[in-house]
């Protein structure tokens, strides 16, 4: 595996109007995020831990600084670029798991393929099988008002997966399940993980989800606060 990082962010602001207001979100954020490390970003509310993780997911660009995404400068891509990027080369899993109410577990999971021309038999099939690895073999035809909480974000996990990226980004993850099922989405990243050398930056309120983590950043007022290096992680 390499040894170039990941994710490197050097001096990293963002500011954005808010009515009358200039919000300062990021305040010159450096950081590095290891290749098949999980890297866990808390802080209080308030203090950049989205914006962060948007700025890292391509989903929006920093106002200054440098960003590098493997190995990629984001600030000279084209929006037509950064899109294709994003849907080729990186997953991403939310709190509220934005999944397609029409479409079933399978299409759900298959989605990023089936974006990008996939042929529609072979993206379902390549969504099925990531809905089995994920342990919902049994439910590839249910809609998402079919499934539980745990199993949604499952899904979204296999749709995350779909195209094989090689950095996952997650926003409160477990911050809508139940403790069960909290604890089976982190041990299904962290099979990913080990199996794939995936690279995982998530953002959590939770401590114990936090401690599964390599690292802990925390953001305070925009600015990186403490960098933490956990004992034990998986």
């Amino acid at each position: 595996m390499s040894t170039e990082p990941v994710v490197v962010l050097e001096r990293v602001t963002k500011r954005y109007q808010q009515a009358r207001v200039e919000v300062h979100a990021l305040r010159g954020v450096d950081l590095a995020v290891r290749p098949g490390e999980m890297l866990a970003i808390t802080g209080p509310s308030g203090s950049g831990k989205s914006t962060l993780l948007h700025v890292v997911g391509a989903l929006d660009l920093p106002t200054t600084g440098t960003i590098r995404i493997l190995g990629q400068d984001l600030r000279a891509m084209p929006d037509d670029a950064l899109a294709r990027f994003r849907r080729q080369r990186l997953g991403f899993v939310f709190q509220f798991f934005n999944l397609l109410p029409t479409l079933s577990a399978a299409e759900n999971a298959a989605l990023p393929l089936l974006l990008d021309g996939v042929a529609r038999s072979v993206a379902l099939a390549r969504g099925k099988a990531l809905l089995e690895k994920v342990g919902l073999g049994d439910r590839v035809d249910h809609r998402p008002d079919e499934l539980s909480g745990g199993q949604q974000q499952r899904v979204a996990l296999a749709r995350a997966l779909a195209s094989e990226p090689k950095l996952l980004l997650a926003d409160e993850p477990t911050g809508n399940l139940d403790s069960e099922a909290s604890a089976k989405v982190l041990d299904l990243l962290a099979e990913a993980r080990r199996e794939r050398g995936l690279t995982v930056v998530l953002v959590t309120h939770d401590p114990g989800v936090a401690a599964r983590a390599d690292r802990v950043v925390r953001l305070h007022d925009g600015l990186v606060e403490q960098i933490v290096e956990n004992a034990v992680s998986g």
